[in-house]
């Protein structure tokens, strides 16, 4: 909403931003005329990445004369009736009093498709095994020049790009509609991407994770604190499966993710050495419980992706340079079924935050995935628990993903949520936004039935690690409560402390804690305060 009614006028029409004195149903309805404001609406819209602002009652000049009140509703009318020709609602109406009258803000977007079809997967990889160039080249069609050129899609830091090296989570996206592929000529352009959130019933959005041993925290994060439906393994075919590859995919095995593992750089092997890779694949995975599935085209992707659980496997063979396996791929993610609880979006609203920014122009800005309920412009929320364990009222400004602004977003949205009541200082990854109907609580203390995987010498009471729950990755103090100690190898019940902070976490989530190469998963089954 605005603010200065005047300063905001000052200045004049803009991008987005369009001045009308008054619309009349009699004369700008007519043909002709509804045309032209149909053209002129759409120019505003592409301007503002599917959001145009309409002020009812301004002078071309910018001056707020504002409009009786019959006027502006029926000025209003028209403006909604304009908007509906076009697929798109009139989302707000703020009133502000003009120098004659009142002055209406009319906010205009594009619709949000509910039966779009939202599919989240989440990539991991050993460093250098084309984990970011795949989801280059499948996202834009555009082949890879066998040193990695596609990957700039995803590596927007300076740092990345130079090094070759993935540092932090990335996204990717690319969509179908009525069955066709739908790919982006340049996943950098913020226009181009909103286009494709407007137009596909089919969304696949892609949580790219950092494969380098040093950033393994920051694989975890994505794989744990994102609310995925599937996880993709890449392994190079001239390498193989190495220990990097046997640690991300016992992350995916212990947050129960169905696995797809994708041969990756086909180009640069044997057809003997493929044969050796799937072999050396498909022997992991029944270590662990997976029956390894080697599809070899459209029609097993397109039957395999109906059995997709937690135990079957599709082995897929692919080539960035040479772009084998890339319809196959198409075929499949066109065809999984998204795993999303269909009663999620009917309890009250959740998100943990993973990232935060500060933005000239709108503030303070917060990402995750939701995990539940459904969040709107203009809802009050609660962040925290701030350190004290208090949950502070905060506004939601506006919503974007994927750089289309939304009115409402739903579970598995990865989102940005413009916020307004607490500075960026303030908010720590891990924290929560929450409905208050949501209830939500600071949590210091909480039990959970664990297994250690790895561990070199015994467990006892005070033993340190960090623990990763969704988005919170904190330093915590275990307790076993089913005996004096635990090995490698041990199962049981164990009491686990927050040394430096409360969280919000709660009964059944899934958590890993880490201390050097120990490690151990399990989850929260009693909260203790």
């Amino acid at each position: 909403m605005i603010e200065d009614l005047r300063s905001f006028t000052s200045p004049g029409e803009r991008r987005n931003i369009e001045f009308k004195k008054a619309l009349s149903a009699r004369y700008h309805l007519k043909m002709d005329r509804k045309k032209g404001l149909i053209s002129q609406m759409k120019y505003r819209m592409e301007r503002g990445n599917g959001r145009a602002v309409y002020l009812l009652g301004v002078e071309d000049s910018g001056e707020p004369v504002g409009l009786p009140a019959d006027k502006l509703d029926e000025s209003v009318e028209v403006l909604r009736t304009l908007s509906s020709e076009i697929g798109a609602v009139v989302e707000e109406v703020n009133l502000h009093e003009g120098t004659e009258g009142m002055v209406a803000e009319v906010i205009i977007s594009r619709k949000t498709k509910t039966a779009r079809e939202h599919l989240l997967v989440g990539v991991a990889g050993h460093v250098d095994h084309g984990k970011s160039t795949l989801l280059g080249t499948l996202t834009t069609g555009t082949p890879d020049d066998g040193s990695g050129k596609t990957r700039i899609f995803l590596d927007v830091q300076k740092h990345e790009i130079e090094r070759g090296l993935s540092a932090d989570l990335s996204f990717a996206i690319y969509g179908f509609r009525n069955d066709s592929v739908m790919r982006l000529k340049n996943p950098l352009d913020r226009k181009e991407k909103s286009r494709l959130m407007d137009e596909a019933d089919r969304v696949i959005s892609f949580v790219d994770t950092v494969g380098h041993e040093p950033w393994l925290r920051t694989t975890i994060r994505g794989i744990v604190g994102q609310r995925l439906d599937y996880g993709l393994l890449t392994v190079a075919a001239d390498e193989g499966p190495t220990h990097i590859t046997r640690e991300h995919l016992g992350i995916m095995i212990a947050m129960e993710l169905p696995v797809i593992v994708v041969l990756t750089k086909c180009d640069m092997a044997s057809d003997e050495n493929r044969r050796g890779v799937r072999e050396k694949i498909s022997e992991l995975l029944k270590l662990v419980g997976r029956i390894p599935f080697h599809v070899k085209s459209r029609d097993a992707a397109a039957g395999i992706a109906g059995k997709m659980n937690q135990h079957i496997v599709p082995i897929i063979e692919t080539s960035s340079v040479t772009g084998e396996g890339l319809e196959i791929l198409d075929e499949l993610f066109l065809n999984l079924r998204v795993r999303r609880d269909v009663n999620g979006d009917e309890e009250p609203f959740l998100m943990y935050i993973d990232k935060i920014y500060t933005i000239r122009g709108v503030g303070t800005v917060v990402s995750g995935t939701i995990q539940q309920g459904l969040v709107r412009k203009g809802d009050t929320l609660l962040l925290g628990p701030l350190k004290t364990g208090k949950f502070r009222e905060v506004t939601v400004k506006s919503i974007e993903m994927h750089h289309y602004r939304i009115g409402c977003a739903e579970p598995g949205h990865i989102v940005g949520i413009s916020i307004s009541g607490a500075s960026p200082d303030e908010i720590e990854r891990g924290m929560i936004l929450a409905h208050p109907d949501y209830d939500p609580e600071a949590v210091r203390e909480f039990e959970a039935e664990v297994a250690i995987l790895v561990h070199p010498t015994t467990i006892k009471a005070g033993y340190e690690s960090v623990t990763h729950i969704e988005t919170i990755a904190e330093t915590t103090v275990l307790e076993p409560l089913d005996s004096d100690f635990m090995s490698a190898g041990d199962r049981g019940r164990v009491r686990m402390r927050f040394k430096y902070r409360p969280h919000h976490v709660r009964e059944g989530q899934k958590i890993i804690f880490r201390e050097g190469r120990s490690k151990g998963i399990g989850s929260v089954t009693r909260i203790l305060g």
